[in-house]
């Protein structure tokens, strides 16, 4: 399964269950990945979408691979690790990259 396939997967169970997004307010985090180009995760009125494409007005971007994309969406990720040793480069806000950590966490 790819790291789109599973983030797909994640934003369904979010949807579904939308109780820890609900009071999230409307942001665009984009994902840069190496292999495959940018990707938009969406949160808006308590739901969550998935665009193709960058985002012009992404409050944080994170850059890094399919693999290690697919180990934080399964919070299997050392994002500290991963940022000091360049596997995840972040621009932008770096309290938001943690707080969409935080998110995926809560739908494990």
């Amino acid at each position: 399964m790819s790291a789109r396939d599973e983030l797909q997967e994640l934003v369904e169970k979010m949807n579904a269950n939308p109780q820890h997004i609900a009071s999230e307010k409307d942001r665009i985090y984009q994902i840069n990945l190496e292999e495959s180009g940018p990707l938009q995760i969406v949160f808006q009125a308590g739901q969550v979408q998935v665009i193709e494409g960058a985002a012009p007005d992404a409050e944080v971007t994170l850059i890094m691979n399919e693999k290690n994309f697919s180990k934080m969406l399964k919070d299997k990720l050392n994002t500290t690790m991963a940022f000091m040793t360049g596997g995840l480069k972040v621009e932008g806000k770096m309290g938001l990259a943690l707080k969409l950590q935080e998110i995926v966490k809560l739908y494990q």
